[in-house]
């Protein structure tokens, strides 16, 4: 099929992936404890949260502790992973939706802290929850052409802003049961940070090949989910039918005979009903789902390599792994990895 929908790398590999939680827990039970005025007041049962999400909890970062930071603190545990000189890390990207700043960007900051050569081209990569995903596909592609011998690829997500200001909203006098439904998704967010290492698989025994990706836009419905620091706006069920709709095309069009039997799944983690949602419309064997939602909700763009991080120590050398992501806009991305 002709198009540019399609990449694929011959000497491109993950060499370290790190993740960080964020150490405050926050079940959604205390989000019901905190609502429930307004629940009394419009006449909602609490719960939710994890009979629709399948949310139990999420994690915060300290007040303390910034966006940037989160950042800093991954890239440093996949440097050390990786076990490089820092030096020869040609490219610093982050990719997190959260931001301090509108300038200048996180990645200056990141590169500062981490000590990074003054020819380590460094910024930001924009994509929503497929920013992590892009900027591998980028990255590779530097690598791949000889340009540089690593990338750093780093992302940092938080929810207590955007958390306090949709409960302030919630609690107002004003809201009605249309208003939960508008900002459920700003509940089921999540904080952490993890950050990739990515190089040549033939100078770095034990790395991970990154093989190809292939990718879907259908930005007909780039207003469904709307999203800042102040709260997202989602129209959920519009979100659910167009997103599992373009990942079902994606998958109907590319190499899916070859990706039916992939030793592992890592699914963008959204919640119960988007991840049933594309098992089902992709016929994809559920036990070979990890999930990481039920204990650390969506972590917008870090969602998807904290959950290949938090899986990586069961996979073996060979294993297939094909990730799979929805960013609201709307695009769709698969990546495959060789273990």
């Amino acid at each position: 099929m002709p198009g540019n929908f399609n990449y694929s790398f011959n000497d491109v590999a993950v060499v370290s992936i790190e993740a960080c939680d964020a150490p405050i827990v926050v079940t959604s039970s205390q989000i019901d404890d905190m609502l429930a005025p307004f629940y009394a007041r419009v006449g909602a049962e609490p719960g939710l949260l994890q009979q629709l999400a399948g949310i139990e909890e999420r994690r915060q970062w300290p007040a303390d502790v910034s966006f940037i930071q989160a950042s800093t603190m991954a890239g440093e545990q996949a440097i050390q992973a990786a076990g490089i000189d820092r030096s020869r890390i040609g490219l610093l990207t982050n990719t997190s939706v959260c931001r301090d700043r509108l300038e200048p960007s996180t990645a200056v900051s990141v590169h500062h802290a981490l000590g990074l050569s003054t020819t380590c081209l460094n910024f930001d990569i924009s994509n929503a929850c497929l920013g992590f995903v892009s900027a591998m596909h980028m990255a590779g592609s530097l690598i791949e052409s000889g340009q540089m011998d690593y990338a750093l690829i780093v992302d940092g997500e938080g929810t207590r802003e955007i958390y306090q200001h949709t409960l302030d909203r919630l609690l107002d006098e004003s809201s009605t049961l249309i208003d939960l439904y508008a900002n459920f998704a700003s509940l089921t967010l999540g904080s952490g940070a993890v950050a990739m290492v990515l190089g040549r698989h033939s100078e770095n025994p034990g790395s991970h090949r990154l093989l190809r990706g292939d990718f879907r836009a259908d930005t007909e419905h780039h207003d469904l989910c709307v999203g800042s620091l102040e709260g997202m706006r989602t129209n959920t069920r519009e979100l659910l039918l167009a997103g599992t709709a373009l990942g079902k095309l994606g998958w109907d069009e590319s190499d899916k005979a070859d990706w039916d039997d992939m030793q592992r799944y890592i699914i963008h983690q959204v919640s119960r009903t988007h991840t049933a949602a594309i098992i089902e419309a992709l016929g994809i064997d559920p036990q070979r789902v990890p999930m990481t939602f039920p204990t650390f909700g969506n972590i917008g763009p870090a969602a998807l390599p904290v959950t290949l991080a938090k899986e990586a120590d069961s996979l073996s050398p060979g294993d297939r792994v094909l990730c799979i992501g929805v960013g609201s806009g709307l695009n769709v991305a698969f990546v495959e990895l060789l273990w």
